[in-house]
């Protein structure tokens, strides 16, 4: 007989820190992270220092990180998340929390991250800063504002209803992470609801506390018109490669359908008054647009085939994975 509750006990998880310049706080950070949650049999704290001119790697071994990793230099959050992510992957995790370094999270809360992964309720589970208004009490009112915006954005993309897709505090079954596949560096949030909705894995929120200093600046949303470019253009590129027949498909419909009318309103002129002024630039204007249109639907249709691809090459990757880390065929 399988004892379900022994089995339970057996997962890994190990907790990703992602890390810049960070050496005032990731001390704090590392000793509030529990070392015993039920269902969780081993606990480990990964470190990713991404280049930090400071102190932040040593002060993360004093504090009691069980590893960490540097990079030479600064390759952007995007980059240091899935470098995370596959460490972690390769350190055998079952469950993987990130959680960022600069102390707005409560390290305390990874028990209510991880409770739905072990209890197979969902394979991603991410903190909502919205769930409870009392929570954002402090928070900026400009980052409030953009927040809901890109939420509203995802939500819309993904066909799912979701409260914060900005949070980085997170947990990942370790099937939700082989299956990642992401290729923004400058930052990975949104990204990841895209790429793993597309995939079917079920994301759910938890609502959680977070903590803003006036006083001190995220060193990735610090410039919010910076950080809100860069990751539309993350948005961009993530949806293009999922919905390509809504991202090029539905500007090329309504393109071509303003050519139609301008070029039907132009020939209704000219049957009415025998004349072509002055219609004439409108008709041009109607034909140009028309003809664009088609040639964004014929590159929708194309880029749905490289779709096809993608999901294959996915697949491939996936399984690439699994192998490499797993050991598995």
């Amino acid at each position: 007989m399988i004892d379900i509750n022994n089995d339970r006990m057996k997962k890994k998880l190990i907790v990703m820190i992602p890390a810049y310049n960070e050496s005032e706080t990731i001390v704090a950070v590392i000793k509030s992270i529990p070392r015993k949650i039920e269902g969780i049999s081993d606990i480990k704290v990964l470190v990713i220092d991404d280049g930090s001119t400071d102190n932040t790697a040593e002060s993360a071994r004093k504090a009691g990180a069980d590893y960490v990793y540097k990079h030479k230099y600064n390759m952007g959050l995007g980059n240091t998340f899935k470098d995370g992510i596959n460490k972690s992957l390769e350190l055998g995790a079952d469950i993987i929390v990130n959680i960022d370094s600069d102390g707005q999270f409560n390290g305390k809360e990874i028990p209510k991250l991880v409770d739905p992964i072990i209890n197979n309720g969902a394979d991603m589970v991410t903190g909502s800063r919205f769930l409870r208004e009392s929570a954002t009490n402090n928070m900026p009112i400009v980052k409030v504002w953009g927040n809901k915006r890109f939420t509203k954005l995802i939500s819309k993309i993904t066909g799912q209803k979701f409260t914060d897709t900005q949070c980085g505090f997170r947990a990942y079954s370790r099937e939700a992470a082989l299956r990642l596949n992401l290729q923004g560096r400058f930052t990975y949030t949104q990204e990841v609801f895209i790429d793993l909705v597309e995939k079917g894995i079920k994301i759910k929120e938890v609502p959680i506390t977070v903590t803003y200093f006036k006083t001190r600046d995220s060193v990735i949303s610090g410039n919010l018109r910076r950080y809100g470019f860069k990751s539309l253009g993350i948005i961009a590129k993530a949806t293009r490669d999922t919905q390509p027949l809504t991202f090029f498909g539905m500007p090329g419909l309504m393109i071509f359908l303003l050519g139609f009318l301008g070029g039907l309103y132009s020939l209704i002129y000219y049957l009415t008054h025998l004349a072509t002024t002055p219609i004439r630039t409108l008709f041009n204007i109607s034909i140009f647009f028309m003809i664009f249109g088609i040639s964004l639907g014929i590159l929708a249709l194309v880029a749905d085939m490289l779709k096809t691809i993608k999901i294959q090459q996915d697949e491939i990757l996936y399984r690439m994975k699994k192998k490499e880390f797993d050991g598995g065929d």
